[in-house]
């Protein structure tokens, strides 16, 4: 997948895939929060100069459709996008492409030398896979992929979403619902959190910080 791109540098990597609901009922305030969100995640990642070095984002969006709109860069090659919503919500789909860029950037960082960090998937979504979308395979692939440590794996549950289907793919932790529309604080904690495990040390145990300025952290 990767073919022919060179390392920007070789310090140890850290990818973090955001995969991203644009269906229909996240139009209006939820889409505009979550796009300044993203524009502070930028730049909250740009003050440490660490964290530009090491990590890698990629953001992965669904609806009717998935698609890859951002492929694993360095913060300073992303521009970040202007999100619209539509359409409905071909969830597992978008998780499965992001399971697939995660082993195939594995694989290159191997390939070209460089060490990384166990890589971060981060699901955003109000809602729940459209009727066709197979949630129990994709379910026990999830749970066998974090017993390996593969990857690890966040949801934030936006005002509206299934916390029940979504526990299926995500019980380790279980969905973090958001408060309100705290998108920017949410993204301020990944990229403070991004910065403590891209300074870290093999086996290092690691205390990131509280969420509890975006979410209610007793269900």
């Amino acid at each position: 997948m990767f073919q022919g791109e060179s390392p920007v540098n070789f310090e140890q990597k850290c990818l973090c895939v955001l995969v991203v609901d644009i269906s229909s009922s996240m139009a209006g305030e939820p889409i505009t929060e979550l796009n300044r969100g993203l524009q502070d995640f930028k730049n909250d990642i740009q003050e440490d100069y660490v964290a530009t070095q090491r990590l890698e984002i990629a953001i992965i969006t669904f609806n009717s459709s998935v698609t890859c709109i951002q492929e694993p860069a360095n913060i300073e090659n992303i521009l970040m996008p202007t999100l619209r919503a539509s359409g409905s919500t071909k969830m597992v789909d978008g998780i499965r492409m992001a399971i697939e860029l995660v082993d195939e950037r594995k694989k290159w960082y191997l390939s070209t030398g460089q060490n990384y960090f166990r890589p971060m998937i981060v699901l955003i979504t109000d809602g729940e896979p459209d009727p066709d979308q197979e949630i129990i395979g994709l379910s026990t692939e999830i749970s066998h992929r974090l017993d390996s440590k593969s990857f690890i794996f966040y949801c934030l549950g936006v005002s509206g979403y299934n916390h029940e289907k979504l526990t299926l793919l995500c019980s380790r932790p279980e969905p973090l619902p958001l408060v309100g529309l705290k998108f920017s604080e949410f993204f301020r904690w990944l990229s403070n959190s991004i910065g403590i495990i891209a300074k870290s040390v093999e086996g290092e145990t690691l205390r990131l910080p509280s969420p509890s300025e975006w979410t209610q952290l007793e269900m």
